[in-house]
């Protein structure tokens, strides 16, 4: 099923040769007959509309991509692996670190290139590329070093992979014709628009903050960390929490909210037809391509929802042992 644009017969042969007379001031005189019934000026304008329109002559572009925005961009792709070797070895001082300078360089490649208009393709499809790699990292490996609920990891992935798996399909679907690997993966061609819901662009916020304040109780277990002055601020502020048990009860209702909130906006793009905008002019064709979109995001992040529930009771499962354990050593 292709949605392509279908050729347009635009010219008869009498019609291309009106348009070369009226156009072309060396050529041939207009005949009698021509003269006496001179085309409408509103049929000409129309025609030439349609060709501007069909007919895409767009010139090559070149851009400078060797500039400072897309160099932060590249380097924060470089750092993310970096971050997450140094939290499975648990060199958390240095992964936060890292991790500070991933964050600053994401908000100032964004400024600089709005301020001294530096924006480009590259940096449009490779920032947010860099976004997503650091948010995947960040999760595995918090996931992998147990700073991480492994059921929020894979709520928190499963929505992410289900999103790219739709998102290719889309892309697929709605290309006009041919479908070529070239042109699948132009992105000057676009064929499909991206609408990040509210609760969405909330729920990246929330799973950030997180992530991040996973990172900086790891600080609290790292005497490197810990005999430095931010260490001490972070020992306040522990002490403030209320002790260790202060700091876990406010790392699990962050973790629950962002639970919830990753849920409902990962469910949300199976039911939103705002979410995804189809381009092309067949709307019967974009009503089907949508759903079956939806459909893919649906079975995907579903599968996912049913192992982070497999996790957490089988979590739940070898608790209960514990506690019971540690209750009749307390009594």
């Amino acid at each position: 099923m292709s949605c392509g644009i279908r050729p347009v017969g635009l010219f008869s042969t009498s019609t291309t040769r009106r348009l070369q007379i009226k156009n072309d001031p060396k050529g041939p005189k207009a005949s009698s007959s021509d003269a006496e019934h001179p085309a409408p000026s509103s049929t000409t304008s129309k025609l030439a509309t349609t060709i501007k329109s069909t007919l895409k002559l767009d010139k090559p572009r070149h851009e400078q991509i060797y500039n400072l925005p897309n160099m932060l961009t590249f380097s924060r792709l470089i750092a993310t692996p970096i971050v997450g070797y140094l939290i499975i070895h648990n060199h958390h001082l240095y992964a936060f670190s890292l991790f500070t300078y991933a964050a600053f360089s994401d908000l100032l490649d964004g400024w600089i290139a709005r301020r001294w208009n530096l924006q480009t393709v590259v940096g449009s499809v490779v920032d947010p590329m860099a976004d997503k790699f650091l948010m995947t990292t960040l999760v595995t490996c918090l996931a992998v070093n147990g700073s991480l609920p492994m059921p929020l990891a894979c709520l928190i992935l499963g929505r992410d992979v289900s999103l790219a798996l739709s998102a290719l399909y889309y892309r697929y679907a709605s290309l006009p014709a041919p479908k070529t690997m070239a042109r699948y993966w132009d992105f000057s061609l676009p064929s499909a628009e991206v609408h990040p819901t509210q609760i969405s662009k909330f729920n990246t916020f929330l799973q950030l903050s997180l992530l991040g304040t996973l990172l900086c109780t790891n600080l609290l277990h790292d005497p490197s960390a810990t005999s430095s002055a931010a260490g001490g601020l972070l020992l306040s502020i522990q002490d403030f929490l209320g002790g260790e048990a202060g700091v876990k009860t406010l790392v699990n209702g962050m973790s629950a909210v962002v639970a919830g909130t990753t849920m409902y906006s990962g469910l949300e793009y199976t039911w939103s037809k705002k979410a995804v905008v189809i381009l092309g002019g067949d709307e019967a064709l974009k009503r089907k391509q949508g759903a079956r979109g939806r459909l893919i995001m649906a079975g995907g992040f579903g599968s996912f929802i049913a192992l982070a529930a497999y996790f957490w009771f089988n979590g739940r499962a070898e608790e209960q042992p514990r506690e019971e354990a540690t209750k009749k050593l307390g009594a």
